[in-house]
């Protein structure tokens, strides 16, 4: 995924979905766990989304 691209499609796929898993992320943009959380972790950084734990999964959600 192009850096300037990744976080505006990753944000309208949360949007989208409304509640979503780093796996789902993974899954739907076919990168890895560990890419689909750092690009998760960059949208809670631009204050873009939230992320809340809840019994050992990363559940995430646009703001």
């Amino acid at each position: 995924m192009h850096p300037a691209t990744k976080t505006n499609k990753l944000l309208e796929f949360v949007k989208k979905n409304k509640v979503v898993t780093s796996s789902e992320v993974a899954k739907y943009f076919k990168i890895s766990w560990n890419t689909a959380d750092k690009y998760l972790l960059e949208l809670v950084v631009e204050n873009k989304a939230e992320r809340i734990k809840k019994e050992g999964v990363n559940l995430w959600i646009a703001r």
